[in-house]
């Protein structure tokens, strides 16, 4: 079955050089390292090199607990950070400068694969969340480099569709060396599709601390706000953002300032379209001044400071979650201390959504107009604002420690290499 995985990827190949240049008319980075693509990493140099791999912005977040304890403890080693997104690999530069060779991971093909091995030399992979690439984990099978799968998360969704690919799936997971799974849950939806018996660690987020100038950024925002009450509405994806539009229009809340947070930033002109179209007047993060009176929108255009915008808001929806997208992280709204609302598509997040409600640091909604009905209750209920923020305070506390659990998996193979 990996042969024939393999012909797909060759018959797809010059496809995927097009999906490139496709999205590089919106995002010009997608033109650049193409040469990474097909297995030219950097060359990392002498010292002994862990591998971590973090496809996107919020896998390259999740890790910056982890790449900071490996960088404290092991100095002596060089951390290669392998992204799939132009946006990951902006983070992973944004966060971790310097102290990190970047590359993005080759397409799946074994000489891509062979070659990004040979040139890169990693002592040990780390891969976060769920990435099961069959080429590369025989590759690294073959050269005797251990792979890691941590953070790892498995929905019911993913699972039925890992599943019809059986055998490629079970071999492919049967080469992870262990794996540190988020949850209980996770844990045996992939011991069901034949990965080993797997550690639960527990989520990396919850370990994730706020940037140093959280505080400083969040009150500049508060300051461009005034006394207005702030919805947030955090990371929404395609189709959210009309709906909150136009539920929210209706609501006779004088004060109320909706702050819409795109959660891709390629789609930032294409959400201000839509709240101009409402003939709704519109404040953006870039423009850095005070929101004037009459304005109802303020587009968050901006990168790096979600933790500022959950800090300045009263309440805030977590995005992706009204329509069928699977839902955001929602673990850095409780940290904030902001009160939380969820729509019935979290499946990304099934454990940490469902645990936020169960301590009542979030309320879940149906639909966008359950949501409205929430925003208007807890717009006149201070003491239940208050009290959510606390419990999200509490649960956030409470979770952490995956960090030194996943240290803890890594220490024989990074000190006994």
């Amino acid at each position: 079955m990996r042969a024939l995985y393999t012909l797909a990827w060759w018959a797809l190949l010059p496809f995927a050089f097009l999906y490139l240049l496709g999205r590089s008319r919106r995002q010009p980075e997608y033109r650049r390292h193409w040469g990474e693509r097909l297995g030219g990493a950097p060359d990392p140099g002498d010292r002994p090199v862990i591998w971590l791999h973090a496809v996107s912005v919020g896998e390259t977040r999740a890790a910056a607990p982890l790449i900071q304890a490996l960088l404290a403890r092991h100095p002596d080693h060089t951390l290669l950070l392998t992204h799939t997104t132009p946006t990951g690999r902006a983070t992973g530069a944004e966060l971790f400068g310097g102290q990190v060779v970047q590359a993005y991971l080759p397409y799946d093909l074994p000489w891509c694969v062979a070659r990004f091995l040979a040139r890169a030399r990693p002592r040990l992979g780390v891969i976060l969340e769920t990435e099961v690439w069959p080429n590369l984990l025989a590759a690294c099978e073959r050269r005797g480099v251990p792979v890691y799968l941590v953070n790892a998360r498995m929905s019911e969704k993913s699972a039925r569709g890992y599943a019809r690919f059986g055998p490629l799936t079970r071999a492919s997971l049967a080469r992870f060396q262990a794996i540190a799974a988020q949850s209980a849950a996770d844990a045996e939806r992939l011991q069901r599709l034949g990965a080993p018996a797997a550690v639960v660690a527990g989520n990396l987020k919850f370990d994730v601390p706020p940037p140093a100038d959280t505080a400083k950024r969040a009150a500049e925002l508060r300051a461009a706000y005034g006394t207005r009450f702030v919805f947030l509405a955090a990371s929404t994806r395609e189709g959210e953002e009309a709906l909150l539009l136009d539920a929210l229009a209706a609501l006779d809340l004088p004060d109320l300032l909706l702050v819409i947070v795109p959660r891709h930033p390629q789609r930032f002109e294409e959400v201000a379209r839509l709240i101009e179209a409402r003939g709704l007047r519109l404040a953006r993060r870039s423009e850095r001044r005070a929101v004037a009176p009459g304005v109802s929108v303020f587009l968050g255009d901006s990168m790096g400071e979600m933790a500022a915008y959950y800090a300045a808001a009263d309440v805030a929806y977590v995005g992706g979650s009204l329509l069928p997208h699977g839902g955001q992280n929602l673990i850095e709204a409780a940290a904030a201390g902001v009160p939380v609302l969820i729509g019935p598509h979290t499946w990304n997040f099934a454990e940490a959504a469902q645990q936020a409600v169960d301590c009542g640091a979030a309320l879940r909604v149906q639909d966008v107009g359950q949501l409205v009905e929430r925003v208007t209750a807890l717009y006149a209920d201070s003491a239940l604002r208050q009290a959510m923020a606390a419990a999200g305070l509490a649960y956030a506390r409470e979770h952490r420690g995956a960090t030194e659990r996943v240290m803890a998996m890594l220490a024989p193979a990074i000190e006994g290499g």
